[in-house]
């Protein structure tokens, strides 16, 4: 990260599935790297012919649908669990995966493949003969900067927990259209997925904020028990101005965050101001 430092580096868990991607000055959030991973994978051999499309679990930020968009190719949106890939990788509907933990993976395995996902950056910097930095701000430039972090609030009691989840979905009804501060809620929804290849459905996947202009706040459950849950807010603002691209996450995410408590009622319902962990 220091001015001296590598032009590029590369972190992985111990079992190589999870990766993170650095350069000089910029971590590269997951959501990004498999964004930009699915606009270059062409330059690698093995998808020379292109990709057939792009899946992404839910509160993964929609950096990745962009590039589809605009490439033209297949995107889904699916719940958190490598498990609803499978059957879009093995019917050939998408060729690369990932999810904002950090996990990604192609066609060539059922799983994350973190070693695959950094061979594949090695490829995009060999070819474009560019920095991690200059990548990222020309990716930014040509399809806008999905500013995201995800708020993690742990251990907190599940009953609380479980009646902040409630009290949005019984208002989920009479969330379009209102406004909190300059952010105008555009649609409302406790996200559902109908699997396209067997007609599978999962409910009650997370409570979905969306505000004119594409930014979005998504809340989740996760470890619901006796010994308490952990609250994941996923927080993510659409930036389409390139002079805007470089402020640092938490400047551009300022009202999204804010407004994440008073729609969430987290310190309410929690007694918690701040997240225990953001990412």
């Amino acid at each position: 990260m220091a001015e001296d430092g590598p032009d590029f580096g590369a972190a992985s868990d111990g079992d190589g599935d999870r990766n993170l991607i650095v350069g000089k000055g910029l971590v590269v959030s997951p959501s990004d790297s498999l964004a930009v991973l699915a606009a270059n994978a062409h330059l690698a051999p093995a998808y020379a012919k292109g990709i057939a499309g792009v899946a992404r679990s839910m509160p993964t930020s929609q950096a990745a649908d962009r590039v589809a968009q605009k490439r033209g190719i297949g995107i889904y949106e699916t719940p958190t669990g490598w498990k609803f890939f499978g059957n879009l990788l093995d019917a050939g509907k998408v060729t690369i995966c990932g999810e904002e933990s950090a996990g990604t993976g192609s066609d060539h395995v059922r799983e994350k493949d973190g070693v695959w996902a950094v061979l594949l950056w090695l490829n995009i910097l060999a070819e474009r003969r560019e920095s991690v930095a200059e990548i990222m701000a020309k990716h930014w430039a040509e399809f806008g900067r999905n500013f995201y972090q995800r708020h993690d609030y742990e251990e907190i009691d599940a009953k609380a927990a479980n009646g902040l989840m409630e009290s949005l979905r019984d208002r989920l009804a009479s969330m379009a259209g209102q406004r909190f501060g300059t952010l105008v809620v555009s649609e409302a929804d406790d996200f559902s997925y109908k699997d396209p290849i067997d007609g599978s459905v999962a409910a009650g996947q997370g409570v979905r904020i969306v505000f004119s202009g594409g930014s979005r706040i998504v809340y989740r459950l996760s470890g619901t028990g006796t010994s308490g849950a952990t609250l994941r807010v996923y927080i993510e603002r659409f930036e389409p101005d390139p002079a805007r691209h470089s402020l640092p996450p938490e400047e551009a995410l300022k009202e999204l965050i804010d407004t994440a408590d008073v729609i969430g009622e987290i310190k309410k319902r929690t007694g918690r101001s701040e997240p225990d962990v953001v990412t």
